[in-house]
């Protein structure tokens, strides 16, 4: 009787101890469902209509058709490629390398620089926008100009050719945004244990080989994690496009995030822009799925 008793308290605590859970995240599914997964159903829906305010029609395939015909998007879906894949791993790069030089220093010190490097991450993007189009400036007065004109290299319109547009919306990446992926590095450094490091110096091993056969084999998960989130980043990218070149000169900095919008709220191709930023969705999955499949095989969670 006892033990009966107990059962049946214990189903009651359980199914009770269910129901607060669930109301614990009832605010997180209610978010997402009225902010993610609603928007992405519509923007389904949509992209097989020709979309109106009062009324929609149904076009089928329409949009897809008109998306893949256009030459235009796969311009952009080139450009896309081409700052991802110049971006992307120069970033990785320089932020494990900046991690590295942060690593011995004190705790203090430590603190400091990854609170100098993050500080960009916090401002405001339209701010750091002005600032890079005052580098950019091609009066003499842009300080990038002046730079290279110190090694007799005559002043361009960095911004407004379509030959060095692409090349200063990358650099302008390069030199910028890396707080988030410094301090994810430094933190997977320093939990790297210390045996590893004393084991190879008791084999002799110089800095190069703790760097090649401790520390990046035990960074592969934290590697993967930035460059899967830094490709899906950089095949989202709008604000930089929009705000330094507007796409221009000739399209030549044209992003599938850029045309989408501008297909949306310029042209109000609704319909359009919703079967592109799916396109771009599957595009993203797809090679999130690649990344995951070729370069996870070795990876250890």
């Amino acid at each position: 009787m006892m033990t009966q008793i107990a059962k049946r308290t214990k189903r009651h605590r359980i199914k009770g101890d269910g129901a607060y859970g669930y109301a614990f995240i009832a605010v997180a599914l209610v978010v997402f469902a009225l902010f993610t997964a609603y928007p992405v159903v519509s923007a389904f829906i949509i992209s097989f209509q020709k979309y109106k305010p009062l009324g929609s029609e149904y076009v089928g395939f329409e949009n897809y058709i008109n998306t893949f015909s256009d030459s235009l998007f796969w311009k952009s879906v080139t450009n896309t490629v081409v700052y991802t894949v110049l971006t992307v791993p120069v970033s990785l790069f320089l932020s494990f390398a900046v991690a590295i030089l942060i690593l011995p220093l004190r705790k203090k010190l430590q603190t400091a620089f990854k609170a100098i490097y993050y500080l960009p991450a916090v401002a405001s993007g339209v701010a750091l926008s002005v600032v890079w189009l005052w580098i950019f400036d091609p009066m003499p007065t842009g300080i990038f100009n002046r730079l290279l004109g110190v090694f007799g290299i005559e002043n361009s319109n960095w911004l407004g050719s379509s030959s060095t547009a692409m090349f200063s919306l990358v650099l302008m990446a390069w030199l910028s945004s890396h707080g988030t992926s410094i301090i994810i590095y430094l933190a997977a450094l320093l939990g790297i244990d210390e045996s590893y490091y004393e084991a190879a110096e008791l084999d002799g091993a110089t800095f190069l080989k703790k760097l090649w056969y401790i520390v990046i084999p035990c960074l592969k998960p934290t590697t993967l994690f930035l460059l899967v989130t830094g490709v899906i980043g950089s095949f989202q990218v709008f604000q930089n496009a929009y705000l330094m070149t507007g796409g221009g000169p000739d399209n030549a900095t044209t992003m599938v995030g850029l045309l989408i919008f501008n297909n949306a709220f310029k042209y109000f191709e609704f319909g359009e822009a919703a079967a592109q930023s799916l396109v771009l969705a599957f595009i993203i999955a797809t090679i999130s799925f690649i990344q995951f499949k070729f370069l996870g095989k070795e990876v250890e969670y």
